[in-house]
């Protein structure tokens, strides 16, 4: 625990206020407090999300309220924790990361009954922060705002922002910036990387066991990580509690994980979303998506697209997304292991037999996802198959992802100059379109599908840089146009448009 204990505040909806995971696994979860915030503003309040949770805006924008917000004043039952996980950072395993800069204020209900994590972002250091001060800037913590409340109205499962406050400390950078810190609600922070820290820690008892005992470990234990497992159902999966074998059971958490990711990356996949950062200890349990890091959206389509300033190898590409999710997968297979079967060979055989459903489920997603948005839901996959892969090869490095399914709907419509004038190959999108017609596309379908509006990258790169100079008018007005991204609205056409000439390559950052 940190030198000094925050003051309390019980605001309403916070009597409640649960511990669950820190009870369950006190092994990953170090008790900490906030750092001080010299000047708490609020910059942007989620009403929605706080009106879910049962919390009163009115009450978050008073002196307790912010100071919830920043981690200063917490409620009376909390017990704050920063979290402990591991991960494979762009394919190296590091064995102990955990929240350097964040803490889990606790577990609350929704109005829906349903257990949500309040998470803070960017509250100062901690004992995981491995040499960084712990702190967020306010462009970071906006940008993690304005892309998930995109991803939620997309329909996109996700970690939503209850609210990012100005701290009136200034952040070293390589510039000096304002800090901020974000409150996040999950429905819970559970990782691939919690998974591979619990393991690592069944495998250093098993060896300290078996040296004072004198005998060889095989780290076949697994005290922490059934813990964990069994917490993880009991919070996403509790259908799964009544199966009586625990193999079984915890073969089902598996399948269900793996099931959760491919319909989370297919839906990425199917509205340009590339993630940037998917290392270990940012894959979720839940199957929501977290850490908006290196985050971005498509413009003009290509699979090798890379917008982090680090991934110089293209690891994370957007077309990498789908396999190298299962290569995570499997490494949360592999911290499962000891409790899918006492003998490790047979426990590999059935990690394996049951990650191998994640490539079948992805591609199911998909396929049946590209069939709606080209308005065809109708017809067999195979159809579907060929006519993507023909519209794909039309489209790479030429056409915006976005606006030009939108195009397509108006040429379902028979305005087929609106997509047939953004390709080179006119003949060959002649073809295309003749074969694809023929099947009758519903383009009302394709508009509930296929949005007009997304977070362009140089529409938040334009909200950031107002909001860090203190202007929050750009980004009052993205999140508007993003709250209805299916609804085309006069006045809006701005927010419509792919990036204009000038503004080049996109480059993102992890904003630590």
């Amino acid at each position: 625990m940190s030198d000094t204990s925050p003051a309390t505040t019980d605001l309403r909806g916070l009597a409640d206020l649960g511990h669950a995971f820190a009870d369950a696994v006190p092994e990953l979860a170090l008790p900490w407090t906030a750092a001080e915030a010299p000047a708490p503003r609020l910059l942007a309040l989620n009403e929605s999300v706080a009106g879910d949770l049962g919390l009163d805006p009115a009450e978050l924008r008073t002196d307790a309220g912010l100071g919830l917000l920043v981690g200063t004043r917490v409620p009376t039952r909390a017990k704050p924790v920063a979290q402990g996980y591991a991960g494979h950072q762009f394919g190296g395993f590091a064995p102990r990361l955990g929240d350097g800069r964040a803490l889990l204020v606790g577990e609350l209900h929704d109005r829906g009954g349903g257990l949500r994590d309040l998470h803070l972002k960017g509250s100062g250091r901690t004992p995981w922060a491995r040499g960084g001060d712990g702190l967020a800037a306010v462009g970071p913590m906006l940008r993690e705002y304005v892309v998930s409340e995109a991803l939620h109205h997309l329909g996109i499962p996700t970690t939503r922002a209850l609210a990012v406050t100005a701290t009136g400390a200034t952040v070293r950078r390589e510039v000096p910036l304002p800090g901020a810190v974000l409150a996040r609600v999950a429905s819970s922070h559970l990782r691939v990387g919690s998974f591979q820290y619990a393991r690592a820690l069944d495998q250093a008892s098993d060896q300290q066991s078996g040296a004072q005992s004198g005998a060889q470990s095989d780290g076949s234990g697994g005290d922490v990580v059934r813990r964990l497992a069994d917490h993880a159902i009991s919070r996403h999966y509790p259908e799964l509690v009544s199966i009586g074998s625990d193999p079984e059971r915890y073969l089902a958490l598996f399948r269900a994980v793996v099931s959760a990711q491919a319909a989370l990356v297919a839906r990425w996949m199917l509205v340009g979303f590339v993630h940037g950062v998917m290392n270990t200890d940012n894959v979720t349990i839940s199957g929501e998506t977290i850490d908006y890091g290196p985050c971005a959206f498509l413009d003009v389509f290509d699979p090798t697209t890379v917008f982090s300033s680090i991934d110089e190898g293209g690891r994370y590409a957007f077309g990498n997304q789908p396999p190298i999710t299962e290569w995570n997968l499997a490494r949360l297979a592999e911290a499962l292991l000891p409790l899918l079967d006492e003998q490790q060979e047979r426990a590999v055989e059935i990690a394996l037999e049951a990650l191998g459903g994640f490539r079948e489920q992805y591609a199911e997603a998909w396929s049946s996802g590209m069939r709606a948005k080209l308005g065809i839901a109708h017809v067999d996959a195979e159809v579907g198959a060929a006519l993507t892969d023909d519209l794909f090869g039309l489209i790479r490095g030429q056409a915006d992802y976005t606006s030009y399914f939108r195009a397509l709907g108006r040429a379902a419509r028979g305005d087929l100059a609106a997509a047939r004038d953004r390709v080179l190959d006119v003949a060959g999108f002649d073809a295309w379109a003749t074969r694809w017609s023929s099947l009758q596309p519903d383009a009302a379908a394709m508009d509930r599908v296929n949005p007009v509006y997304i977070a362009r990258n140089h529409l938040v790169e334009e909200a950031l840089a107002d909001a860090t100079a203190g202007d929050l008018a750009a980004f009052e007005r993205l999140n508007d146009a993003l709250a209805r991204p299916f609804d085309e609205r006069a006045g809006l056409e701005r927010y419509a448009e792919p990036a204009p000439a000038g503004f080049g390559a996109y480059t993102t950052y992890c904003g630590t």
